[in-house]
Protein backbone atom coordinates (compact mmCIF):
# COMPACT_ATOMS: atom_id res chain seq x y z
CA UNK A 1 0.00 0.00 0.00
CA UNK A 2 0.89 3.30 -0.75
CA UNK A 3 3.14 5.46 2.28
CA UNK A 4 2.38 9.19 2.09
CA UNK A 5 5.51 10.99 2.90
CA UNK A 6 5.50 13.56 4.87
CA UNK A 7 8.00 15.85 1.83
CA UNK A 8 5.46 15.21 -0.56
CA UNK A 9 2.60 15.75 1.26
CA UNK A 10 3.81 19.51 2.60
CA UNK A 11 5.20 20.30 -1.14
CA UNK A 12 1.45 19.32 -1.80
CA UNK A 13 -0.30 21.39 0.82
CA UNK A 14 1.93 24.38 -0.49
CA UNK A 15 0.18 23.96 -3.83
CA UNK A 16 -2.94 23.55 -3.17
CA UNK A 17 -2.81 26.53 -1.23
CA UNK A 18 -1.17 28.94 -3.92
CA UNK A 19 -3.84 27.49 -6.09
CA UNK A 20 -6.97 27.71 -4.23
CA UNK A 21 -5.99 31.38 -3.21
CA UNK A 22 -5.09 32.41 -6.59
CA UNK A 23 -8.29 31.05 -7.89
CA UNK A 24 -10.14 32.97 -5.35
CA UNK A 25 -8.63 36.31 -4.95
CA UNK A 26 -7.06 36.60 -8.59
CA UNK A 27 -5.83 40.43 -9.20
CA UNK A 28 -7.40 41.12 -5.55
CA UNK A 29 -10.05 41.06 -2.96
CA UNK A 30 -12.52 43.69 -4.30
CA UNK A 31 -15.14 42.83 -1.31
CA UNK A 32 -12.40 42.83 1.96
CA UNK A 33 -11.05 46.43 0.14
CA UNK A 34 -14.57 47.49 1.30
CA UNK A 35 -13.34 47.18 5.30
CA UNK A 36 -10.80 49.48 6.56
CA UNK A 37 -7.25 48.63 5.83
CA UNK A 38 -6.26 48.78 9.03
CA UNK A 39 -9.41 46.78 10.68
CA UNK A 40 -8.62 43.96 13.10
CA UNK A 41 -11.19 41.20 13.78
CA UNK A 42 -11.88 38.10 15.53
CA UNK A 43 -13.62 34.86 14.10
CA UNK A 44 -14.73 31.49 15.35
CA UNK A 45 -14.88 28.60 12.95
CA UNK A 46 -17.51 25.79 14.30
CA UNK A 47 -18.71 22.30 12.60
CA UNK A 48 -22.93 22.35 12.63
CA UNK A 49 -22.18 18.21 12.17
CA UNK A 50 -20.24 15.72 13.80
CA UNK A 51 -17.21 15.25 12.19
CA UNK A 52 -13.65 13.43 11.87
CA UNK A 53 -11.56 16.62 11.93
CA UNK A 54 -8.40 16.93 9.05
CA UNK A 55 -7.08 19.77 7.04
CA UNK A 56 -5.33 21.54 10.18
CA UNK A 57 -2.03 21.59 7.86
CA UNK A 58 -4.08 23.37 4.82
CA UNK A 59 -5.53 26.26 6.90
CA UNK A 60 -2.18 26.74 8.81
CA UNK A 61 -0.36 27.43 5.63
CA UNK A 62 -3.50 29.70 3.98
CA UNK A 63 -2.51 32.39 6.55
CA UNK A 64 1.47 31.51 6.28
CA UNK A 65 1.14 32.43 2.74
CA UNK A 66 -2.00 35.22 2.53
CA UNK A 67 -1.03 36.88 6.51
CA UNK A 68 1.29 35.50 8.70
CA UNK A 69 0.72 38.08 11.21
CA UNK A 70 -2.87 36.25 11.77
CA UNK A 71 -2.88 34.18 15.03
CA UNK A 72 -4.64 30.59 14.88
CA UNK A 73 -5.42 29.06 17.65
CA UNK A 74 -6.64 25.26 17.42
CA UNK A 75 -9.21 23.90 19.93
CA UNK A 76 -9.04 20.73 17.96
CA UNK A 77 -6.21 18.22 17.02
CA UNK A 78 -6.10 16.52 13.78
CA UNK A 79 -8.26 13.23 13.58
CA UNK A 80 -10.06 14.17 16.35
CA UNK A 81 -14.02 13.22 16.41
CA UNK A 82 -16.51 16.48 17.07
CA UNK A 83 -19.62 16.89 17.52
CA UNK A 84 -22.42 19.69 16.66
CA UNK A 85 -21.35 23.13 17.11
CA UNK A 86 -18.01 22.54 18.88
CA UNK A 87 -14.95 25.35 17.84
CA UNK A 88 -12.70 23.83 15.91
CA UNK A 89 -10.30 27.24 15.90
CA UNK A 90 -10.69 31.05 16.59
CA UNK A 91 -8.72 33.91 14.79
CA UNK A 92 -7.51 37.12 15.63
CA UNK A 93 -5.88 39.64 13.17
CA UNK A 94 -6.34 41.82 9.79
CA UNK A 95 -9.84 41.57 9.09
CA UNK A 96 -9.30 42.11 5.14
CA UNK A 97 -6.87 38.59 5.65
CA UNK A 98 -9.45 36.75 7.62
CA UNK A 99 -12.18 37.99 5.36
CA UNK A 100 -10.34 36.70 2.37
CA UNK A 101 -9.41 33.80 3.69
CA UNK A 102 -12.46 32.06 4.65
CA UNK A 103 -13.51 30.19 1.76
CA UNK A 104 -10.56 28.70 1.14
CA UNK A 105 -9.99 27.59 4.91
CA UNK A 106 -13.63 26.12 5.27
CA UNK A 107 -13.28 24.82 1.54
CA UNK A 108 -10.32 22.60 2.50
CA UNK A 109 -11.26 21.72 5.93
CA UNK A 110 -14.85 20.95 4.77
CA UNK A 111 -13.85 18.76 2.29
CA UNK A 112 -10.92 16.80 3.99
CA UNK A 113 -13.33 16.51 7.31
CA UNK A 114 -15.92 14.80 4.76
CA UNK A 115 -13.21 12.96 3.55
CA UNK A 116 -12.21 11.30 6.88
CA UNK A 117 -15.19 11.02 8.29
CA UNK A 118 -16.57 8.86 5.35
CA UNK A 119 -13.76 6.89 5.96
CA UNK A 120 -13.97 6.49 9.62
CA UNK A 121 -17.84 5.32 9.03
CA UNK A 122 -16.60 2.32 7.18
CA UNK A 123 -13.58 1.43 8.97
CA UNK A 124 -15.92 0.87 12.00
CA UNK A 125 -18.39 -0.97 10.22
CA UNK A 126 -15.51 -3.68 9.12
CA UNK A 127 -14.18 -3.31 12.74
CA UNK A 128 -13.14 -7.23 13.50
CA UNK A 129 -13.18 -8.75 10.72
CA UNK A 130 -9.45 -8.44 9.70
CA UNK A 131 -10.00 -6.63 6.51
CA UNK A 132 -8.18 -3.58 5.14
CA UNK A 133 -10.26 -0.47 3.94
CA UNK A 134 -8.47 1.06 0.86
CA UNK A 135 -9.13 4.32 -1.35
CA UNK A 136 -8.57 4.08 -5.14
CA UNK A 137 -7.52 7.02 -7.18
CA UNK A 138 -11.21 8.38 -7.90
CA UNK A 139 -10.61 11.74 -5.91
CA UNK A 140 -10.56 15.41 -6.87
CA UNK A 141 -8.31 16.80 -9.61
CA UNK A 142 -5.48 18.59 -8.29
CA UNK A 143 -6.68 16.84 -4.30
CA UNK A 144 -5.16 13.45 -4.84
CA UNK A 145 -2.90 13.39 -1.91
CA UNK A 146 -5.23 15.84 0.33
CA UNK A 147 -7.67 13.28 -0.06
CA UNK A 148 -5.29 10.07 0.13
CA UNK A 149 -4.20 11.90 3.45
CA UNK A 150 -7.62 12.92 5.00
CA UNK A 151 -8.43 8.61 4.07
CA UNK A 152 -5.59 7.99 6.64
CA UNK A 153 -6.76 10.18 9.22
CA UNK A 154 -9.95 7.84 9.13
CA UNK A 155 -8.57 4.89 9.85
CA UNK A 156 -8.05 4.02 6.00
CA UNK A 157 -5.51 3.25 3.88
CA UNK A 158 -4.20 4.41 0.56
CA UNK A 159 -3.87 2.50 -2.26
CA UNK A 160 -1.28 3.27 -5.27
CA UNK A 161 -0.82 6.95 -5.57
CA UNK A 162 -0.97 6.72 -9.24
CA UNK A 163 -0.17 5.31 -12.32
CA UNK A 164 3.55 5.16 -11.66
CA UNK A 165 4.13 3.53 -8.22
CA UNK A 166 2.47 -0.11 -8.40
CA UNK A 167 0.94 -1.94 -11.32
CA UNK A 168 -2.38 -2.60 -11.37
CA UNK A 169 -3.39 -4.61 -14.39
CA UNK A 170 -6.42 -4.25 -15.97
CA UNK A 171 -8.90 -6.08 -18.70
CA UNK A 172 -7.41 -3.54 -21.40
CA UNK A 173 -4.17 -4.05 -19.77
CA UNK A 174 -4.34 -7.89 -20.61
CA UNK A 175 -6.05 -7.62 -23.73
CA UNK A 176 -2.93 -5.70 -25.46
CA UNK A 177 -0.61 -7.47 -23.40
CA UNK A 178 -1.66 -10.70 -24.82
CA UNK A 179 -3.27 -12.41 -21.44
CA UNK A 180 -2.64 -12.78 -17.87
CA UNK A 181 0.55 -14.80 -18.08
CA UNK A 182 2.10 -12.03 -19.89
CA UNK A 183 1.32 -9.32 -18.88
CA UNK A 184 2.71 -10.18 -15.43
CA UNK A 185 5.49 -11.55 -16.91
CA UNK A 186 6.71 -8.35 -18.74
CA UNK A 187 5.89 -6.45 -15.59
CA UNK A 188 8.26 -8.43 -13.56
CA UNK A 189 11.21 -8.15 -15.95
CA UNK A 190 10.65 -4.42 -16.45
CA UNK A 191 9.96 -3.39 -12.26
CA UNK A 192 11.21 -6.41 -10.44
CA UNK A 193 10.84 -4.77 -7.23
CA UNK A 194 7.07 -3.14 -7.89
CA UNK A 195 4.05 -4.66 -6.42
CA UNK A 196 2.25 -6.21 -9.42
CA UNK A 197 -1.90 -6.79 -9.13
CA UNK A 198 -4.16 -7.92 -11.51
CA UNK A 199 -7.65 -7.31 -12.17
CA UNK A 200 -9.95 -10.21 -12.45
CA UNK A 201 -13.87 -10.28 -13.65
CA UNK A 202 -13.96 -14.51 -13.26
CA UNK A 203 -12.93 -16.96 -11.54
CA UNK A 204 -10.94 -18.17 -14.20
CA UNK A 205 -8.95 -14.77 -14.65
CA UNK A 206 -8.72 -15.66 -10.57
CA UNK A 207 -7.00 -18.50 -11.37
CA UNK A 208 -4.84 -17.17 -13.93
CA UNK A 209 -3.34 -14.54 -11.99
CA UNK A 210 -2.69 -17.05 -9.30
CA UNK A 211 -1.17 -19.35 -11.81
CA UNK A 212 1.27 -16.40 -13.26
CA UNK A 213 2.26 -15.23 -9.75
CA UNK A 214 1.03 -11.69 -9.03
CA UNK A 215 1.19 -10.49 -5.53
CA UNK A 216 -2.18 -9.44 -5.40
CA UNK A 217 -5.83 -10.20 -7.77
CA UNK A 218 -8.66 -7.71 -7.46
CA UNK A 219 -11.90 -9.10 -7.25
CA UNK A 220 -14.31 -7.08 -9.79
CA UNK A 221 -17.74 -6.75 -8.57
CA UNK A 222 -17.77 -10.55 -7.76
CA UNK A 223 -20.50 -12.38 -5.88
CA UNK A 224 -20.40 -13.35 -2.24
CA UNK A 225 -19.93 -16.38 -2.99
CA UNK A 226 -17.27 -16.76 -5.67
CA UNK A 227 -15.41 -14.40 -3.51
CA UNK A 228 -15.29 -17.04 -0.94
CA UNK A 229 -14.22 -19.45 -3.73
CA UNK A 230 -11.24 -17.22 -4.64
CA UNK A 231 -10.10 -17.02 -0.84
CA UNK A 232 -10.05 -20.87 -0.92
CA UNK A 233 -8.08 -21.44 -3.96
CA UNK A 234 -5.54 -18.35 -3.16
CA UNK A 235 -4.77 -20.52 0.71
CA UNK A 236 -2.84 -17.99 1.65
CA UNK A 237 -0.56 -17.56 -0.94
CA UNK A 238 -1.58 -13.97 -2.10
CA UNK A 239 -3.57 -11.19 -0.87
CA UNK A 240 -7.03 -10.76 -1.92
CA UNK A 241 -8.68 -7.31 -2.49
CA UNK A 242 -12.37 -7.13 -3.21
CA UNK A 243 -13.84 -4.40 -5.15
CA UNK A 244 -16.80 -2.77 -7.46
CA UNK A 245 -20.18 -1.97 -5.93
CA UNK A 246 -19.28 -2.11 -2.43
CA UNK A 247 -21.66 -0.31 -0.32
CA UNK A 248 -22.78 0.45 3.04
CA UNK A 249 -25.00 -2.78 2.55
CA UNK A 250 -22.61 -4.96 1.21
CA UNK A 251 -19.23 -3.89 3.32
CA UNK A 252 -19.55 -6.20 6.05
CA UNK A 253 -20.56 -9.37 3.82
CA UNK A 254 -17.44 -9.06 1.75
CA UNK A 255 -15.28 -8.18 4.31
CA UNK A 256 -16.81 -11.58 6.00
CA UNK A 257 -15.58 -13.44 3.02
CA UNK A 258 -11.82 -13.62 4.05
CA UNK A 259 -10.86 -10.74 1.49
CA UNK A 260 -7.52 -9.06 2.98
CA UNK A 261 -8.47 -5.96 1.15
CA UNK A 262 -11.73 -4.34 0.06
CA UNK A 263 -11.07 -0.63 -2.04
CA UNK A 264 -13.78 1.93 -2.37
CA UNK A 265 -13.87 5.12 -4.48
CA UNK A 266 -16.95 6.10 -2.53
CA UNK A 267 -13.98 7.21 0.71
CA UNK A 268 -13.24 10.17 -2.15
CA UNK A 269 -15.61 10.45 -4.85
CA UNK A 270 -18.85 10.72 -3.11
CA UNK A 271 -18.28 12.98 -0.09
CA UNK A 272 -20.70 15.63 1.59
CA UNK A 273 -18.97 18.84 2.84
CA UNK A 274 -19.26 18.97 6.63
CA UNK A 275 -21.33 22.04 7.20
CA UNK A 276 -18.49 24.50 8.93
CA UNK A 277 -19.76 28.38 9.84
CA UNK A 278 -17.08 31.15 10.54
CA UNK A 279 -18.44 34.03 12.61
CA UNK A 280 -16.41 37.16 12.31
CA UNK A 281 -16.65 40.44 15.14
CA UNK A 282 -14.66 43.55 14.24
CA UNK A 283 -12.53 44.45 17.01
CA UNK A 284 -13.40 48.31 17.94
CA UNK A 285 -10.13 50.54 17.05
CA UNK A 286 -10.00 51.66 20.72
CA UNK A 287 -9.66 48.69 22.18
Amino acid sequence: MYSIEPAALVAAIKTNVSDALAEDIASGDINAALIPEQSTAKATVITRESAVVCGTAWVEEVFAQLDPSVTVNWHVEEGDRVEPNKTLLTLQGNARSLLSAERVVLNFLQLLSATATRAAHFVERVSGTGVTLLDTRKTLPGLRLAQKYAVTCGGAKSHRMGLYDAYLIKENHIAASGGIQQAVALARTMNPTTIVEVEAETLVEFQEALNAGADIVMLDNFSLDETRKAVALAAGQIKIEASGGVNDESLVDIAQTGVDFISMGTLTKDVAAIDLSMRLTVVPSDL
